[in-house]
C-alpha cells in the first residue's frame, strides 16, 4: 500500500530533495499534500508531474493564477491550509518552508500526519512548546532531518542523557572561514552565496556565512533534545563530513560521518535506514570516501563575531524569537543590498540592548499568536534600526 506524502515548501531545495527521492521509489508512495510560494513554473511542473491531492500556494497573486490554469483538475488549488477538507491523514510530511512562515503550517499538518521530518529549525526555535504538545496529543513522531540534529538524533539512541559530556554541532564556516574583520567588511551578496561545500537556499547560506546558522542549531537542539546549552558547542570543520560528535562520560566519542547531501538523512528518516542509499544517485561514481585531513578547530570571535550570541540565546524565555525574527529581517536586506555583512550582527546585538528588549523577551509564547506578537516587534524594531542607519 502506498505511503501517502506531504511536503510543505515542494519547490524549495529540501522539498526537491524529497522529490527526487520520492522519484526513485515512486510505487512506494502517493504524493497527498504540497505546498509552495510563488515560484510559478515549478509549482505548474509539480501538479503535471505528482497530481497531490492539495496544493497549497501562500503568494496570492500566484495562486490566483495557478488555480484559473488548473480550474479543472483534480489537484485542489488552495491558498490556506485551514481550507483542508480532508480527515486522511499523511504518512510521512516534510517541513521544509523557511522561516517562521513555516510554523503555522507544521502546526497544523502534526494533527494530520503520521511522522514529521522537520527541516524548519524556525520553527523548533519559536514553537517547539506547541509543536511538542501537539505531537504527543495526536501520536505524531518528530525527526529532525537537518544533517547535524538527525546525527544528534542517531548518536542518542539507545543512550541517557546522564550519559552525556558534551555534544558538538560542526560548522563549515562557510565561504569566509579564516577571514579577519577587515575583510569582512565589504562583503556582498553574491560571495556570502558561494558556500564551498552546500547547495542550499539564500536564507540559510547566509546565515551559515555569518555563522548564524549555528546559534540556531543550539537552540534547535537543546529544545529538542533537553539538553542544557552548556553542553552543546560548536566547531569549526571545513570538510562538512561530520556533522555532529558526542562526547560521553565513560571515555567514548561517537560522531556521524556522512557527504554533503540531505539525500542521506532524508532517506534514512523516511525508510528508517533500511534502504540502501546508493539506490538514490544518478551518478554513483561521483560518491567518494575520503576519511583522511579532517580537521576540527573552535570558532574564532573576529573570523565570526556572531558566536558572541551564544551566550545570550538564552537569557530570556523568547530570547531565540527575537534573534530569530530580527536575522530573517536583516539577512532579507543584505541580500537586496540594503546593508552591510557585519551589520546583521552589529544589529542584532543593539536590539538585545534596546530599552523594551526585556518586556518582549520575558514573555513565554504560549500560543501561535502570541508568538507573532514577540516576533512582530522584533521584526519592527529590526526595521527602524536598518532605515536610521542605511536609509
Amino acid at each position: 500500500m502506498k505511503k501517502f506524502i506531504s511536503i510543505l515548501g515542494s519547490t524549495g531545495s529540501v522539498g526537491l530533495t524529497t522529490l527526487s527521492i520520492i522519484d526513485k521509489k515512486r510505487n512506494l508512495f502517493k504524493p497527498y499534500l504540497f505546498s509552495a510560494n510563488k515560484n510559478y513554473s515549478l509549482i505548474i511542473a509539480q501538479i503535471k508531474k505528482y497530481n497531490p491531492n492539495y496544493f497549497i500556494i501562500n503568494d496570492i497573486k500566484t495562486f490566483k493564477k495557478i488555480k484559473e490554469k488548473f480550474k479543472n483538475s483534480k489537484t485542489k488549488i488552495l491558498n490556506n491550509f485551514d481550507l483542508i477538507n480532508s480527515t486522511k491523514k499523511s504518512d510521512i510530511t516534510i517541513s521544509a518552508i523557511p522561516g517562521i512562515a513555516g510554523l503555522e503550517p507544521t502546526i497544523i499538518l502534526i494533527k494530520s500526519s503520521k511522522k514529521i521530518l522537520i527541516a524548519n529549525k524556525e520553527s523548533v526555535i519559536c514553537g517547539w512548546n506547541i509543536i511538542k504538545k501537539l505531537a504527543s496529543k495526536h501520536r505524531t513522531k518528530i525527526i529532525p532531518i537537518d544533517s547535524e540534529h538527525f546525527s544528534i538524533y542517531k548518536l542518542l539512541k539507545n543512550h541517557k542523557f546522564n550519559e552525556i559530556k558534551k555534544i558538538f554541532i560542526t560548522a563549515s564556516g562557510g565561504p569566509f572561514v579564516g577571514y579577519k574583520i577587515k575583510q569582512l567588511k565589504n562583503i556582498n551578496p553574491k560571495k556570502a552565496l558561494k558556500h564551498p561545500k552546500w547547495k542550499m537556499g539564500q536564507k540559510i547560506s547566509i546565515d551559515s556565512a555569518t555563522l548564524m546558522n549555528k546559534i540556531l542549531e543550539i537552540i534547535e537542539a537543546k529544545k529538542i533534545f533537553e539538553i542544557p546549552d552548556k553542553k552543546i558547542d560548536i566547531l569549526i570543520h571545513p570538510e562538512s563530513l561530520v556533522h555532529a560528535i558526542v562526547q560521553f562520560k565513560n571515555g567514548l566519542t561517537k560522531m556521524i560521518y556522512h557527504e554533503t547531501s540531505m539525500i542521506i538523512p532524508i532517506v534514512n528518516a523516511i525508510f528508517d535506514g533500511k534502504l540502501n542509499i546508493e539506490d538514490f544517485y544518478k551518478d554513483k561514481t561521483k560518491r567518494k570516501n575520503n576519511f583522511q585531513n579532517l580537521s576540527f578547530k573552535k570558532v574564532s570571535k573576529e573570523n565570526f563575531p556572531m558566536i558572541a550570541l551564544k551566550s545570550k540565546i538564552n537569557e530570556y524565555p523568547s530570547t531565540p524569537i527575537i534573534i530569530n525574527a530580527s536575522n530573517e529581517v536583516l539577512v532579507d536586506h543584505f541580500l537586496r543590498k540594503n546593508m552591510p555583512f557585519l551589520s546583521i550582527f552589529k544589529i542584532i546585538m543593539s536590539i538585545l540592548k534596546d530599552r523594551n528588549y526585556k518586556k518582549y523577551a520575558i514573555r513565554k509564547a504560549y500560543n501561535f499568536n502570541q508568538i507573532k506578537k514577540i516576533d512582530q516587534w522584533s521584526r519592527t524594531i529590526t526595521l527602524k534600526k536598518i532605515s536610521a542607519n542605511y536609509a
